[in-house]
């Protein structure tokens, strides 16, 4: 999401409930249906499937859409959601079948076959949005479909698919709502999830109502009002006024800091997450950071201790590498690269690539996306303090800022990494392989090669090798420089139960939790 959008192995760290007894566990016999109200700064770019790959989006379609598999709180592996069933064919890792269960409808009524299945798949690919999730299917080479039986043929082995499978990627869509070739506009959702979309004001707030026909591995929940909030300060105003009973994604970083476990009236979750934010270069000749030794001169100037004490209150770690700490094939590629700062190295690479002195170039960052505006003027700071880059800032409002960094519009740009399943091949081919999300021109066939050598491991832990590889190429290659993950944190008010299952790290943000208690 998907920029701002791994959320994986996140273990989950209850830090106050209040009250005791087993019966505060239980749902209020008083709630009568009452609607609870959730506040977040991540909002929806699209109600599309095919025309959205970021954290708002792929939050909401977690409710309203089905995917073949989904993961259990806590998981890691996919299970069966839509799907009765589904495996590799044989252990080919290029044959992957799901058989459908018999009873699940579409809003309209109409039962879902496999056919609507390879409608949604086959969709996505041929939109190809610039900033929809087409990506995650690249090696995906065609869909049959007979009765109840999905057939996907890979062109390459691909342990990862079934964790793409589960993604908001995969939700499957009514093809009499939704054009085969273009995006489908409008406020209106048709899928099969566990919520229907009852009412949607865009960026302001979306109303969800318990879908009664859903047939699935979760199950229903209490009325939902999702509120979007500009940014984090409007959020804290929120929760403070106590018009949201749930707020997430993201409070202020002085206010997170300061949240005190002790207090009776909220209850406060906080997770060990794995999302991450990277700067990325338009790699593309023309632009002013084409040059390698250009990135590597910024990479050595960057603090970023400094970045996470000053802007973020010490509520984010230093990163150092594209996959963060806690997940298979971290490593400190750039640590071990550039371990501290040195305007004198970075000097010595600008006059060896032979640019004008100081080399200026744009920075571009998402409005309403946490400290993202502090986290500019200070890394603008850091570089121009060394008098070797003239740093142009600008914010832009969300949508606009997606295009533009997928248009290759801007020279650098800032964007959080919610990850779109527990591997850390999410952390790989979307962010730096050939024609990735980030769509920062940057290509390199080693990567590549890491990339897909580590797709033929069913046994996970074995690729390890490969992305600590793939991530030493990135550091000396530096089309990303990695700046710090954080903590996944959720407040509740005191009579809300189920927010420590909201977002567990495995991709699903499970509203159908929440009740009252």
């Amino acid at each position: 999401m998907r920029s701002v959008r791994m959320r994986i192995l996140m273990t989950l760290l209850v830090l106050a409930v209040v009250g005791v007894g087993g019966w505060q566990l239980l749902p209020s016999q008083d709630s009568g249906g009452a609607t609870i109200t959730v506040g977040t700064t991540d909002t929806v770019t699209s109600l599309d499937p095919a025309g959205a790959y970021d954290a708002g989006s792929w939050a909401l379609f977690s409710s309203v859409f089905q995917s073949l598999l989904t993961y259990e709180p806590g998981g890691v592996s996919p299970v069966p959601d839509a799907a009765k069933s589904c495996s590799f064919v044989k252990d080919s890792l290029v044959t992957y079948t799901c058989e459908l269960r018999a009873d699940l409808s579409f809003v309209s009524g109409s039962k879902v076959t496999a056919e609507d299945v390879k409608y949604s798949f086959d969709r996505v690919k041929k939109i190809n949005s610039d900033v929809g999730p087409a990506s995650l299917f690249s090696t995906l080479k065609s869909v049959d479909a007979k009765g109840l039986k999905v057939t996907f043929h890979l062109s390459s082995p691909d342990a990862t698919f079934p964790f793409k499978v589960a993604t908001g990627a995969g939700s499957i869509v009514d093809p009499t709502k939704y054009p085969a070739d273009g995006l489908r506009v409008g406020s209106s959702v048709d899928g099969t999830g566990p919520y229907r979309l009852t009412g949607y004001t865009k960026g302001k707030k979306v109303l969800l109502s318990p879908n009664s026909h859903y047939e699935g591995a979760v199950s229903t929940g209490a009325p939902i009002e999702l509120r979007y909030y500009a940014d984090p300060e409007a959020l804290e105003k929120a929760w403070k006024a106590k018009d949201v009973k749930v707020a997430t994604r993201q409070l202020p970083p002085a206010v997170l800091a300061a949240l005190n476990t002790s207090d009776p009236d909220q209850r406060v979750y906080e997770a060990d997450g794995s999302e991450t934010r990277n700067l990325y270069f338009n790699t593309r000749s023309g632009s002013p950071l084409h040059e390698t030794d250009v990135r590597k001169a910024m990479a050595w100037l960057i603090d970023r201790e400094q970045l996470a004490a000053s802007v973020y209150d010490g509520t984010v770690e230093p990163l150092y590498s594209l996959i963060p700490t806690g997940i298979t094939g971290h490593s400190t590629s750039f640590f071990d690269s550039y371990p501290n700062q040195s305007a004198g190295k970075a000097r010595k690479l600008l006059e060896s690539a032979g640019v004008s002195i100081p080399v200026k170039f744009t920075y571009g960052y998402g409005l309403g996306s946490g400290a993202a505006a502090a986290e500019a003027k200070e890394l603008k700071r850091q570089l121009e303090a060394s008098g070797l880059f003239k740093v142009d800032v600008k914010g832009y409002e969300w949508t606009d800022f997606q295009k533009r960094w997928a248009t290759g519009r801007l020279d650098a740009y800032a964007v959080g990494w919610v990850a779109d399943y527990p591997d850390p091949d999410t952390f790989a081919g979307p962010l730096v392989g050939t024609d990735s999300t980030m769509n920062t021109g940057y290509s390199d066939k080693a990567v590549d090669k890491y990339i897909a050598g580590s797709r033929q491991f069913a046994d996970r832990s074995r690729a390890a090798g490969d992305f600590r590889d793939l991530q030493q190429v990135i550091a000396e290659e530096v089309p990303v420089v990695p700046l710090w993950q954080r903590k996944e944190y959720i407040v509740a008010s005191a009579d809300i139960g189920g927010g420590q299952f909201l977002a567990d790290g495995n991709g699903v943000f499970r509203l159908w939790k929440l009740d009252w208690i």
